[in-house]
């Protein structure tokens, strides 16, 4: 994993008579205010030597990409897939899916595009199971310094889940305000990992400007893909499951209840960033103890060497590694994976255009997720409470094998919630899913009301890229998609 602290505080290079970069940000509002058709233009700041631009789009108006300044000096890239399954159907409008990644710092124009639900693999060979054919696609690198997305200034990075939540606000007002034919799309969010957090607070918000006629955008509902909406909830479970898959025995199982049982202290007293550091120490003491489980799949070895890390540091980037390793070994493990850095540094950068020439993309910035230490352990439930109470379709969905977001802490903090419809929707029995002309089970669903919870088996973190299939079919129930099944 190559590092990304620098490159994503970017400061192209000077020209020897100190060009100011006032012209850059200028440029960037102005282009923002001016015609579809001027937007397409070639500008190039010979100054810096890269393309700004505010927006540029294939010859045949699929594909749309480029960036936004969220604030003055934080630009954030996006890319949007039109599907070329669209039907036009009044009873069931065209769903747009806003994938968000998790992380937090982990890019989800790479990952998620290319590695998980994009039209293309890291090939550049079609995907069979595409969400592109149930649904338009949205892709954000997203917080401001997470993939091509950049800011000018290392303090310009966000802090809080609600201030990445208004720099994705502001992003969608530029995207939708300005394209009627999207306005009559409703917006799914889909969110993968700490993109929970993300998701919740995204869409609260855009309720909020959507009401104040800031937004122009209908919201279609929320996707929790195993989601880091209670960390608290989770890291309890970490040490009962691995006890019941055979990783830790009763001695594994008490060293890690002492470091929990800190955590969950740190919680309740509002030491949050503490939390994060007890949260990173336990994680390494459960890599030791288990010979180096991987926190993505229980089911597998992560392959490093065992490590353990000092009570109350911060090391990000062992869980960035392990984050990646996860990632190497689905490239490995699958024919159809290709070198992600290689291809989003080489032919995806060339055919963008407008990606700084001095810029190197990252799959995980350290960065933001140091930024953002202070918000990362603290809990996302009332959020959830409060759209559900709001009516808006909130679905949980998780893999069986996940063991950093693992279903056993989901159903926990689900349990916790206080929507009214929560003592049946606990009640009601599941439905067992399938998938095409199969009949393995391949997970079960449970619904009531606007709360709709998949187990999927068989499946790790994830899930769209250990079950394919069955996770076709479950966006095609979220977004009730008119394309064919």
């Amino acid at each position: 994993m190559k590092s990304t602290e620098e490159v994503h505080v970017l400061t192209p290079s000077r020209p020897s008579h100190q060009t100011s970069m006032a012209p850059i940000r200028t440029h960037l509002r102005i282009m923002r205010r001016v015609s579809p058709c001027v937007t397409l233009l070639c500008l190039l700041l010979v100054g810096y030597g890269w393309m700004d631009i505010a927006a540029r789009r294939t010859g045949d108006g699929s594909e749309e990409w480029g960036y936004v300044e969220v604030r003055p000096k934080a630009h954030m890239f996006w890319w949007f897939y039109g599907s070329p399954n669209r039907v036009e159907d009044p009873s069931k409008p065209w769903p747009v899916v806003l994938w968000l990644q998790g992380g937090p710092g982990a890019s989800g124009v790479g990952i998620g595009n290319f590695e998980e639900i994009g039209p293309l693999d890291t090939y550049l060979k079609p995907r069979e199971s595409t969400w592109l054919q149930k649904a338009d696609l949205l892709f954000v690198d997203n917080p401001v310094g997470t993939g091509y997305s950049f800011v000018e200034d290392s303090k310009l990075f966000v802090k809080t889940d609600e201030e990445a939540a208004t720099d994705l606000c502001t992003l969608l007002m530029e995207i939708f305000n300005r394209n009627e034919t999207l306005q009559k799309s409703p917006l799914y969010i889909v969110a993968e990992s700490y993109g929970g957090k993300y998701a919740v607070t995204l869409a609260l918000s855009v309720l909020k400007a959507t009401e104040a006629g800031k937004l122009k955008l209908q919201l279609g509902g929320v996707a929790l893909g195993d989601s880091w909406i209670s960390p608290e909830d989770f890291v309890f479970s970490w040490a009962p499951l691995l006890k019941d898959v055979s990783r830790l025995d009763d001695n594994g199982v008490k060293k890690c209840d002492s470091v929990t049982e800190k955590i969950r202290q740190q919680l309740r007293s509002g030491q949050y960033t503490e939390a994060t550091a007890s949260w990173s120490e336990l994680e390494g003491l459960i890599s030791t103890i288990s010979n180096s489980v991987d926190f993505y799949n229980f089911l597998l070895d992560s392959g490093m060497d065992p490590v353990s890390m000092e009570a109350g540091e911060l090391t990000p980037g062992v869980s960035m590694k392990r984050y990646a390793r996860y990632l190497s070994y689905l490239k490995t493990s699958a024919s159809n994976a290709g070198d992600l850095d290689t291809l989003m540094n080489g032919s995806v950068k060339k055919k963008l255009q407008i990606i700084p020439a001095n810029f190197t993309w990252g799959e995980q910035s350290d960065s933001v997720f140091s930024s953002l230490q202070g918000d990362f352990m603290k809990p996302r439930i009332e959020e959830v409470d409060e759209l559900l109470a709001k009516g808006v379709n909130v679905t949980i969905y998780n893999g069986q094998l996940d063991l950093i977001c693992a279903t056993k802490g989901t159903e926990a903090w689900v349990e916790k919630l206080k929507w009214e419809g929560l003592e049946t929707f606990l009640s009601m029995e599941r439905t067992p899913l399938y998938c095409g002309t199969e009949s393995a089970t391949k997970g079960f669903k449970r619904s009531y009301k606007n709360l709709h919870f998949y187990w999927i088996l068989g499946a790790g973190h994830f899930v769209p890229v250990d079950q394919p299939c069955v996770s076709l079919d479950m966006v095609t129930a979220i977004t009730q998609s008119p394309a064919s099944t």
